[in-house]
């Protein structure tokens, strides 16, 4: 290797280590600041409720929204709304968080569910000591969360199912990026999803891969499966940032023709719509998600027990491109 190319690997390599530090300092001054805005002495009296959401990462668009429909709930019965998250999705951090929002014996706790004894634990732990816990997007099965308020994911895996039995007329290869088979959300739907395709003997799911809830391993994981399974006809992406992803790697392969079908309308998934080069998406509600989890608090705050199931409505977006 030329001393030339050297010189960039070793400044590559700086910057990506630079750049993790310094994400990682970041995230640790925003939970510490977090907290301290938490563990602050409130005035004497009457004081509001105040409502603590943790998402699965601090700026992905889906959590914003869930954000934006959790503060105008809020707003609406005079409550207090704090959100936290990860800088990047990493459960351990989402697990720390609820550690300090138990500590900090805030009012009421909104989280995504991690299919984690020891987050379950944690909730538990949290309710034990009087703190109303509600999961959103993903249950905390098994756990004493109040309630569960999001989408029947096991439904939407069949509803995507049918709109390529509709595309394909039954016969064809499909590739699936789901976004964390870990992620109990993305195995229901997957589970939905080949509950309906098994009853088609001609056609048939060839590759399951995990896209890790990024744009770039998304474009990554489908150029791969596409160069390994060039039969592929069909890709579904499970996860919001897939369906930009695999429109990506389509676009580099030249997989003409191919049938893309995706999750959520993240601005660029509707503009793939528009243009034709993406099918469909099923489009959840998380700003619905967020008011009814915080409104459903307001009941238990009243004495009104809500009951434990919540499903939000899923519907098609696009269709139309033949």
């Amino acid at each position: 290797m030329s001393n030339r190319n050297w010189n960039i690997v070793v400044i590559t390599l700086s910057i990506l280590f630079t750049t993790g530090l310094v994400m990682f300092l970041l995230s640790t001054l925003r939970i510490h600041q977090w907290v301290g805005s938490l563990t602050q002495e409130q005035p004497a009296g009457d004081r509001p409720k105040r409502i603590m959401l943790i998402s699965q990462e601090l700026d992905n668009p889906f959590w914003r929204t869930v954000e934006q429909g959790a503060r105008e709930a809020s707003a609406a019965h005079a409550y207090e709304l704090d959100y936290a998250g990860p800088f990047r999705i990493n459960p351990l951090e989402q697990r720390k968080l609820l550690e300090k929002a138990i500590a900090a014996k805030v009012d009421a706790l909104l989280v995504q569910g991690l299919g984690d004894p020891a987050y379950r634990e944690l909730i538990d732990q949290a309710v034990a000591q009087g703190i109303p816990v509600i999961t959103v997007d993903t249950d905390e099965q098994d756990s004493k969360r109040l309630a569960y308020v999001g989408s029947n994911h096991t439904e939407a895996g069949e509803r995507m199912g049918r709109l390529v039995v509709e595309a394909s007329g039954g016969r064809g290869q499909i590739g699936v990026l789901v976004g964390e088979l870990q992620a109990s959300n993305q195995r229901e739907r997957l589970d939905g999803f080949r509950s309906v395709i098994g009853r088609y003997p001609e056609l048939s799911i060839v590759e399951v891969r995990s896209s890790h809830i990024s744009r770039l391993q998304a474009s990554r994981q489908a150029e791969e499966l596409l160069l390994k399974h060039p039969g592929v006809g069909y890709m579904i992406g499970f996860s919001t940032l897939d369906a930009v992803g695999i429109l990506d790697a389509v676009k580099r392969v030249q997989a003409n023709g191919m049938t893309i079908f995706g999750f959520d309308d993240l601005r660029e998934t509707m503009e793939g719509i528009q243009a034709c080069t993406i099918s469909a998406t099923l489009v959840q509600q998380p700003r619905e998600m967020g008011q009814t989890a915080v409104s459903l608090l307001h009941d238990y705050f009243a004495g009104r027990a809500p009951g434990p199931m919540h499903y939000t409505d899923i519907t098609v977006a696009g269709g139309i491109c033949r």
